[in-house]
């Protein structure tokens, strides 16, 4: 290439958008690229092989864009100024003499700079997710209209069912007329005479998951895997009158909006512009309820003063788990591990149960194997 007609080339200087007709040339020594202008009076430039870089994504492969190595206070050290060279000899020639061409360059002190900034970003992520997202969740579920809060709960119930493998709105709700009828009449038992703020709206999937879970607005699901394991109706209406605890204290509000700011959050830093994440997230919030000490075990009481008033012995509400933990060995079921519980929450049960007056069962055995068979037929 030394000794070479000059080459025709685009010049843009970096500061206007005025394309520059230049003839480019290797230098007698080979070390560099003469640029002059084609237009009379016009400067010329040296640009040294050594400090030549190729800007990404060429749109094609026989052109090349080039840009200087220079000494900015940009984070990538660049000259403004773009040389751009069609002459796909040329092209093939500073490709295999300028042995930088494809370096990064980074100025000093930048890996520090993005580390800094990036365990800032971290750093106020958290405060919003672990300080700022629970005092909003807390002041906007108290202050949310029960209208409102009722049709939030349609909602998380409807992607439950999606997130559970169920299609159209409804369609894991079992049915079965005398199930459904001894279902409501376990409801009605358990809260006759309560002076509750919400209308429990109870309901089953079909799904043999182990679980149970609260949404706001008043709505208590149980999974048929639940049924399919309880021996008693004493057994069901105990995890039904700890979920109405859940209900009062308007926590599943307070779980949902937490769990939907964080989602949130979530779906920006990945771009998951569909929902995806935060129907995901919602969903094993509902099935990991992960609610505080505190909320759980006023949920414990809530379900025992509960119990004691509709004469259901709460016996069964400690030795329930203990049964599950038994079935499911060292793997605990999910209901089971997503509300932890204890051998102390287990014993107050039971000294709960030796103090209450006469109690009767929650349901009748006919209307007990009509719950259980709730989602045949």
């Amino acid at each position: 290439m030394i000794g070479a007609a000059p080459f025709p080339a685009i010049f843009f200087d970096g500061h206007s958008a005025q394309r520059h007709p230049v003839f480019v040339s290797v230098s007698c020594d080979g070390r560099g690229l003469l640029i002059e202008w084609q237009r009379v009076g016009g400067t010329a430039q040296a640009w040294p092989l050594d400090r030549l870089r190729a800007l990404a994504d060429q749109a094609t492969t026989d052109s090349l864009t080039l840009t200087l190595h220079a000494d900015t206070d940009d984070e990538t050290p660049r000259d403004p100024a773009r040389l751009v060279v069609t002459d796909p000899d040329l092209a093939a020639w500073i490709r295999l003499s300028a042995k930088d061409l494809r370096k990064r360059d980074v100025r000093a002190g930048t890996a520090g700079k993005i580390l800094k900034r990036l365990a800032l970003a971290v750093a106020a992520i958290g405060v919003i997710v672990f300080v700022l997202l629970p005092r909003m969740s807390d002041y906007l579920a108290e202050r949310m209209p029960l209208e409102t809060e009722t049709r939030f709960g349609e909602a998380v119930v409807g992607q439950m069912e999606r997130f559970l493998g169920g299609g159209a709105s409804g369609g894991l709700v079992c049915r079965n007329a005398a199930g459904v009828a001894a279902l409501d009449r376990l409801a009605a038992r358990l809260t006759e005479g309560q002076s509750l703020q919400y209308d429990i709206k109870l309901s089953v999937l079909n799904h043999e998951m182990i679980n149970a879970f609260a949404a706001p607005g008043g709505h208590v699901v149980l999974l048929r895997g639940l049924l399919d394991k309880a021996d008693t109706a004493d057994e069901v209406v105990a995890v039904l009158a700890h979920e109405i605890g859940h209900v009062e204290a308007r926590d599943p509000t307070r779980l949902m909006l937490r769990a939907a700011g964080s989602a949130g959050i979530v779906s920006i830093i990945l771009g998951d512009v569909s929902g995806g994440t935060v129907i995901g997230v919602l969903g094993d919030q509902l099935l990991q309820t992960s609610y505080t000490r505190a909320a759980e075990t006023a949920a414990d009481e809530f379900a025992l003063a509960m119990l004691n008033s509709a004469s259901i012995s709460s016996q069964d509400f400690g030795a329930f788990f203990d049964k599950l933990a038994k079935i499911e060995g060292v793997s605990l079921p999910e209901y089971f591990s997503s509300h932890p519980s204890s051998e102390a929450r287990a014993e107050r049960a039971r000294e709960h149960a030796e103090v209450q007056g006469k109690t009767r069962p929650a349901l009748s055995d006919d209307d007990w194997k009509a719950l259980k068979s709730i989602c045949k037929g």
